[in-house]
C-alpha cells in the first residue's frame, strides 16, 4: 500500500493517471524544468508516461514519487521523492518541482522534512543524495538550510536540450542528523 504523508499545510500521496493534466502542468513550463534534466514536456502522454515510470519505479523498489497536495484543495500542485533508491545500499537520490504559482511559500521544505524523515525512519536509509545544476540558486539554498552537505561537482553529469551541463552532488546522512529525525 502507497504510504501517505500529511504535514501541516500538504498532503503527499500516490500519483494517479488522474494527475496526468496537474503533472503536464509542472513538466509543461519551463521555468519547472529549467534545472530538472528532462526536456520540458510538450504533450499530455509525455505526463502519462512519466506517470507510468513513477508507478513501474515504485513497484519495483527503483523510487517512490509522491503527488504534492495542499490540504485545504484537491489538485497536485507539484511531485516529491527519492529515485536512484538502492535498499541493499540504503540510499537514494531526493528530487522535486513545484509549479511556479506556489513557489516561494515554503510548500517544498515542508514537504522535504516529512518525506526525509520517512526515507530514514521507514526506507532505512543512511544516505540520501541530491544532484543540483550549479546554476539553481533555489535548491541550493533549500538543500542546504535543510542541513545537506556539498560533497562536490559532477562534471557533464546532466544533459539537457542536448547541452551536458555540471552538477553539485550533496548528502544528508542519518548518522549526522539523528537529532532532526
Amino acid at each position: 500500500m502507497f504510504p501517505i504523508l500529511e504535514t501541516a499545510r500538504l498532503r503527499l500521496r500516490e500519483l494517479t493517471i488522474n494527475d496526468a493534466e496537474e503533472v503536464y502542468a509542472c513538466f509543461s513550463n519551463d521555468l519547472v524544468t529549467r534545472y530538472y534534466g528532462m526536456e520540458t514536456m510538450r504533450s499530455k502522454e509525455q505526463a502519462d508516461e512519466l506517470l507510468a515510470f513513477f508507478s513501474n519505479s515504485y513497484i519495483g523498489q527503483k523510487g517512490i514519487r509522491w503527488g504534492i497536495e495542499r490540504a485545504d484543495q484537491e489538485g497536485i500542485i507539484g511531485t516529491i521523492g527519492f529515485n536512484a533508491w538502492s535498499p541493499k545500499h540504503k540510499r537514494a537520490e531526493i528530487g522535486y518541482e513545484l509549479h511556479p504559482d506556489h513557489w516561494r511559500k515554503g510548500y517544498i521544505a515542508e514537504a522535504l522534512s516529512e518525506v526525509i524523515a520517512y526515507g530514514f525512519h521507514v526506507m532505512d536509509l543512511t544516505r540520501i543524495g541530491a544532484i543540483v545544476f550549479l546554476q539553481n540558486d533555489a535548491s541550493i539554498q533549500l538543500l542546504t538550510k535543510m542541513g545537506f552537505t556539498r560533497e562536490g561537482i559532477l562534471s557533464g553529469y546532466m544533459v539537457q536540450n542536448g547541452i551536458a551541463y555540471d552538477t553539485y552532488v550533496y548528502s544528508l546522512l542519518k548518522e549526522k542528523n539523528s537529532d532532526r529525525v
